[in-house]
């Protein structure tokens, strides 16, 4: 019986389910998917130390030699320096995540904080120094909160569409209807939300470029001790987020079209 009712319900609401309707969804889900990127080690809570932009940390591999460097013993050295020390550092767009020991990440925007929470012979190299550095001299997110206040503002542009309704017709029969939205609030919302996917693309490309190069870096630099590795989680959900807000200026830029062209048609 519930099920009947769901379905009976579902197929009621379906019908009055607008086309905006579908664009406001998609725009809903790249703000949330965004918004957690941002989030990304900004906390201990289970799953955020996930998301993170790179990744450094201690680990023991043979090391590579190659003719260009000119003192390929340096590796002894640093492995000599950092000797036992597993601490892994997680980068992420307001915050930095911390594991000295193998156990659970201790996250804070504070690098100062957790370096004293760390003792010498866990970060021998100082890679929670290095994490604070790429943090706040490379990693730009306030493109990704611009774009995000941009495609609020468009979801609620489109909540102000209009939506079917019951009009009585000349015979006296009711007939459900839809207006077609304005046309100048339309385009305020197909510009709005073209500029947040703008915005989202240069930060996502300025996310992945600058944490790979500083992932291989890293691992070059400390050639057999040191290791780093790019978050993939935060890749999927930037790049999500964009293709996201993609799909919906090209569903606004079609139904301003289709309106034009019918209103076209009309005048003829």
């Amino acid at each position: 019986m519930a099920t009947l009712r769901f379905s009976l319900g579902m197929q009621r609401l379906v019908p009055f389910l607008g086309y905006h309707h579908v664009l406001m969804i998609l725009i809903a889900i790249a703000i949330v998917l965004l918004s957690l990127l941002l989030a990304g080690c900004s906390s201990s809570s289970p799953g955020i130390p996930n998301i993170f932009l790179i990744s450094l940390y201690y680990q023991s591999d043979p090391p590579t030699f190659d003719p260009a460097q000119v003192d390929p013993g340096v590796t002894t050295a640093i492995a000599n320096i950092v000797g036992q020390a597993i601490l892994e550092v997680r980068v992420g767009y307001f915050g930095i995540c911390v594991n000295a020991d193998g156990g659970s990440f201790l996250c804070s925007n504070n690098a100062s904080a957790l370096a004293e929470q760390v003792s010498v012979d866990q970060d021998p190299l100082n890679l929670i120094w290095i994490a604070s550095t790429f943090k706040d001299s490379i990693i730009f997110p306030y493109l990704i909160i611009v774009a995000i206040i941009l495609a609020f503002v468009c979801f609620i542009l489109l909540a102000t569409f209009p939506g079917w309704h019951e009009e009585t017709d000349e015979r006296g029969s009711e007939r459900d209807v839809k207006p077609f939205p304005s046309r100048p609030v339309s385009q305020v919302a197909l510009a709005l939300i073209f500029v947040a996917s703008v915005f989202v693309l240069v930060s996502v490309l300025w996310q992945h470029t600058a944490s790979v190069a500083a992932s291989t870096i890293a691992s070059d630099f400390g050639n057999g001790s040191v290791q780093s590795g790019v978050g993939a989680g935060a890749m999927v959900l930037g790049w999500i987020g964009f293709t996201l807000l993609i799909i919906v200026t090209i569903g606004l830029l079609v139904m301003i079209l289709s309106i034009q062209l019918l209103d076209n048609l009309v005048d003829d």
